[in-house]
């Protein structure tokens, strides 16, 4: 189980994002047509859409400070074996770097099963000690520090593992909350749909950043074909939906390059609160859209949300 911590002292002068079951936030970033970040944007700038119909904002702030809450899941199946050094170096850095006080982080590596390296800690050397840890995961194997279940079984759980940090490990937790996943995108063996693992982030509120990284090598001459669902398609599609973001490493964007932009963006973050028109608490899933005056500009926003009770 996640670690609790004591609640923490706020300032009545800055916003924060209220636990309540009939308030809807809704955490996004804006971009201009060269997509690049804007961060000065005000509250009369947006309307907010609910199934169409246009909501009152009662909260809108722009979440500079409010604490992260980030976990970072490391594909280390077969395919992805001559990679892990540089994911240990870069996501070092990135936790040096995006880590301030009140921030968390936790660390899972998956292949043919999850494992938690790392629980939810603040501290940047705990987190490079989990790093450490990384290591080849590509045979059958049964439970690992056990508060990441999942079935035995051979391949790659992508899904599962991405499901599983969003119920597990985040959905309890408050403020901002987002998954960083690192991965060629091939799933083998879950027992989550890709679907059902974009609806598990949902419910935990929660954005993923998809970092496509592949070495074409890890697959012979196989290339991607003959393995489970997967690449760079549904990575793309889970980051959308959650309003996160999709990245490729290549010879123009290094992990590291990538880490830094996922920071930037971390920090840029707008958030808006609103209390539906519709009352119903039924379970249904509800479709958002975050309208700008400017037609220049583009909110980057989840697709929707789950009307149940939290």
């Amino acid at each position: 189980m996640a670690q609790q911590k004591p609640p923490a002292k706020v300032d009545e002068d800055l916003p924060v994002i209220k636990v309540d079951v009939d308030l809807v936030n809704v955490l996004f970033s804006v971009r201009d047509k060269k997509n690049a970040l804007v961060a000065t944007c005000k509250k009369e700038d947006f309307t907010m859409i609910e199934e169409g119909k246009p909501q009152t904002i009662k909260v809108f702030a722009r979440e500079i400070d409010l604490p992260l809450t980030i976990g970072l899941l490391v594909d280390v199946s077969g395919s992805q074996e001559r990679l892990i050094p540089e994911e240990k170096a870069a996501a070092g850095q990135f936790f040096q770097q995006v880590l301030r006080k009140k921030d968390m982080a936790f660390l899972i590596s998956f292949g043919a099963e999850a494992e938690l390296l790392q629980d939810l800690t603040g501290s940047p050397k705990l987190l490079r000690e989990g790093l450490n840890q990384l290591r080849l995961n590509s045979g059958v194997g049964g439970l690992h520090a056990g508060t990441i279940p999942n079935a035995k079984q051979k391949g790659t759980i992508l899904y599962d593992a991405v499901a599983l940090a969003a119920t597990e490990k985040l959905k309890t937790e408050v403020g901002r909350k987002a998954i960083v996943l690192i991965t060629d995108g091939v799933d083998v063996g879950s027992t989550y749909t890709r679907q059902q693992a974009v609806e598990a982030a949902h419910k935990a509120d929660v954005i993923i950043y998809s970092v496509y990284f592949v070495d074409y090598g890890g697959y012979g001459m196989r290339g991607m074909g003959g393995f489970g669902g997967g690449g760079d398609g549904d990575l793309k599609k889970m980051a959308e939906e959650t309003g996160g973001r999709f990245f490729s490493v290549g010879r123009n964007q290094s992990l590291g390059d990538i880490f830094t932009q996922i920071q930037e963006e971390m920090r840029s973050q707008y958030v808006i609160g609103y209390s539906s028109t519709n009352e119903t608490r039924d379970g249904a899933f509800r479709k958002l859209e975050i309208r700008l005056a400017d037609k220049n500009l583009k909110a980057q926003s989840r697709k929707g949300y789950y009307a149940g009770k939290r």
